[in-house]
């Protein structure tokens, strides 16, 4: 089992990897398929299912699909094009993707909220269609975003998840136990192991820069999110709390006042930061997904700005063992909300900071294994509730609160010697069957919880 970090870590946008990123990236497939095709196309059609159906709205699913379907892609978004994008096709009716002829499209008739027909591989389906002149369909793909921007045709999906066609890699651990044995036998760090897999499937140079890339792009995330206020977009008139929650933090420095505790409005604001630039649809990364990119992120400014002797040095190895932490999770079980709840997301979060913090504090692989297991353990049955389907409340907070119990598994387990009762491996495998148990309407569909117990406006 290989995932490389730069799919675990990927830029795009808001407000969510499975509904926003996900079907612009189905999209951007479609095309591709009708570039490699020998008919002559005319128009295109579409229909979401599912969770894709739910929340669409709320999450821009379709603004996502008719912009993919436009040529957009999620790593070179650019929001100004988007926009005069968008009211190009809805004056014209027609979309015109490099490569291909000017396509009919009209996307109040042409894309389908369907809510009565769920799809049968996974909880986000979409079927994109092209058509002929005569309006009939020639070409057909069914496609799920199962979760972090990844997405895969009902062929893929039916091949099966552990499907990798690349070339071996040095340390091919599937689960936390194999992970540790290697650890053990090699004499490598887990950040080190997950390295020489990323350079057996590339090269030295382009990784380093890549993964510098990722947290200058978190960063500034990060950034953003603190010189910002105003209210979120969506309806709910949720005002962004990130930028007056840090002028506070700011003023209060140096006036030796401050309670303990207070260190974890720091983990909170950073978190509370980029949430909020991903519910405006703002430039992310997914960590593992959109709903929970604040997580990581918080807890690794707080290791480089509140941590004694850390140093951006130790970034990558961070982002290494997160990575590490997150593929075991998602091949054994999910990072997807609308499959799992948000301990699939906020939880995997968590569990991959709290490994990365404790790796970069010396921790050893046993205690990184620990400290993963202790996150995720403390969010399982989690739901995904989203209120109107924005990714605001509870998302928002709920990240910073992630952050916190990050920070607090990772010291945990760096007290110990990493000897635990509980194995991650049981942790992710209970995870995976309470959100098979879990009700559909607790697995971002928004009919229920939060989402139908407080008002919408």
């Amino acid at each position: 089992m290989f995932l490389s970090v730069f799919d675990m870590f990927k830029v795009g946008i808001g407000p969510s990897s499975s509904h926003t990123m996900g079907p612009m990236v189905a999209a951007a497939r479609f095309l591709d398929l009708m570039r490699a095709s020998p008919f002559e196309f005319a128009g295109l059609r579409g229909s979401l299912h599912g969770s894709l159906a739910f929340t669409g709205v709320g999450h821009a699913t379709d603004r996502a699909t008719i912009l993919g379907l436009a040529g957009f892609v999620p790593d070179t978004y650019d929001n100004e094009k988007a926009e005069a994008a968008l009211a190009a096709i809805a004056e014209t009716h027609t979309v015109t993707p490099e490569g291909l002829p000017t396509l009919q499209f009209d996307p109040k008739a042409d894309l389908i909220f369907d809510f009565d027909n769920n799809l049968p591989g996974h909880a986000n389906g979409m079927i994109l269609m092209a058509t002929d002149a005569q309006g009939d369909v020639i070409l057909r793909q069914v496609y799920y975003s199962i979760g972090g921007g990844f997405v895969l045709t009902e062929e893929e999906l039916a091949e099966g998840k552990a499907t990798d066609e690349g070339a071996p890699v040095p340390f091919p651990f599937k689960s936390a136990a194999e992970m540790l044995e290697m650890a053990k036998a090699s004499g490598k760090s887990i950040a080190a192991m997950k390295r020489d897999n990323e350079i057996s499937r590339g090269c030295a140079d382009s990784f380093a820069k890549g993964s510098a890339r990722l947290w200058q792009v978190m960063n500034d995330c990060i950034e953003r999110g603190l010189s910002t206020d105003g209210i979120l977009p969506g309806g709910l008139s949720v005002r962004r709390r990130a930028k007056g929650i840090h002028d506070a933090l700011i003023a209060e420095r140096g006036m030796n006042l401050n309670a303990p505790h207070t260190i974890n409005d720091w983990m909170s604001v950073y978190a509370m930061a980029v949430n909020e630039e991903n519910a405006a649809g703002g430039q992310v990364v997914t960590a593992p997904t959109n709903g929970a990119a604040g997580v990581l992120p918080a807890v690794l400014r707080y290791y480089l700005d509140h941590v004694p002797g850390a140093s951006e040095s130790h970034v990558e190895d961070f982002l290494l063992t997160a990575a590490a932490i997150g593929g075991l999770v998602k091949f054994n079980a999910s990072i997807s909300g609308a499959e799992a709840g948000c301990q699939a997301e906020v939880g995997s979060a968590a569990a991959m900071a709290a490994a990365g913090l404790c790796a970069v504090m010396g921790g050893t692989p046993e205690q990184v294994e620990n400290a993963a297991e202790i996150a995720l353990e403390h969010h399982l049955g989690m739901t995904c509730d989203p209120v109107a389907g924005l990714v605001q409340v509870p998302c928002i907070e709920r990240n910073g609160l992630g952050a916190i119990k990050a920070v607090s598994a990772a010291s945990l387990a760096l007290r110990g010697d990493g000897q635990h009762f509980v194995p991650l491996d049981a942790v992710i495998e209970t995870m995976r069957q309470t959100g098979h148990d879990m009700h559909e309407k607790y697995k971002e569909t928004s009919l229920g919880g939060l989402a139908v117990n407080v008002p919408n406006c």
